[in-house]
């Protein structure tokens, strides 16, 4: 994609940046040559498209599709995301059900593809909203090539505050959150979590952000989450802790340089 993002900084004085400037970045891309022409083909006929199998022969569509939930990378695979489109969300068979990525499951359903005899597709305002989340997402993956650890912070930001206003229970929420790979790695580095985290068990899993969330957020439920301040707490401490992290990493690798010169050094002295 030729458009770049605009990022002056990175960590806290990033995100601030992109809290003000993101509306106009967005707009900005949505200007480009290539999305015009990726939005003007989904606008044109994604409403004709009645099965999974026709959206997946279409790369242009389907490059849409998948962008709209982060999912680019499974473009070269077409019979994977055929069968998640088909097998929808409402049987525990399904294959997006089992899967732990639960962002699968978000794009079947929004489809509609195995859930409904006549798919989501040929809603009116479907495309609008596939295309809005395509912008959102392609913009995210921008600010990602030069910051992974902002993009991060600005998926979290609209992840939760979807998540937090379902109707979900709290621990399914907690569920949803450790079956994201992006929103997990938040906070487990928000909450300063070791990395052998992931292999406990998952209910175990869920108790332990309980109680970080409710020691350090104020409160054990995601829900709390649909407030701005508490969004902008927990992403303050991501990116506070990121940067801690990488910073202990450059004087990790600048030790063990020191380290290595001073040996080369003393053989050379010892060897004359």
């Amino acid at each position: 994609m030729s458009f770049s993002a605009l990022l002056p900084s990175g960590g806290f004085l990033g995100w601030t940046y992109l809290q003000r400037t993101s509306e106009a970045q967005i707009a900005r891309l949505a200007t480009s040559a290539e999305m015009t022409r990726d939005e003007a083909h989904f606008r044109e006929t994604i409403g004709s498209v009645d099965s999974a199998e026709e959206l997946v022969a279409d790369r242009q569509l389907l490059k849409v599709a998948l962008g709209a939930f982060g999912l680019s990378d499974d473009l070269p695979n077409k019979y994977f995301v055929q069968k998640v489109l088909e097998d929808g969300t409402l049987s525990a068979d399904a294959l997006p059900t089992k899967l732990a990525d639960k962002t699968y499951a978000a794009l079947s359903a929004e489809f509609g593809f195995g859930d409904y005899a006549t798919p989501r597709t040929k809603l009116s305002d479907f495309a609008d909203r596939i295309i809005e989340k395509y912008r959102q997402r392609s913009f995210e993956e921008a600010v990602g090539e030069q910051d992974e650890t902002l993009r991060l912070a600005l998926n979290a930001d609209r992840e939760l505050a979807a998540l937090a206003k379902k109707s979900s229970s709290v621990d399914t929420k907690w569920y949803s959150i450790l079956g994201n790979a992006a929103l997990r790695e938040v906070f487990e580095t928000a909450f300063g979590l070791p990395d052998s985290f992931g292999s406990i068990d998952l209910d175990q899993q869920v108790s332990v952000m309980k109680s970080k969330a409710d020691s350090l957020l104020g409160s054990d439920d995601p829900a709390a989450l649909a407030d701005a301040e508490t969004r902008e707490g927990l992403i303050k401490r991501f990116l506070v802790q990121s940067e801690i992290a990488a910073f202990r990493t450059t004087q990790s690798q600048s030790g063990a340089l020191q380290m290595l010169s001073q040996t080369v050094s003393f053989l050379r002295d010892l060897h004359g």
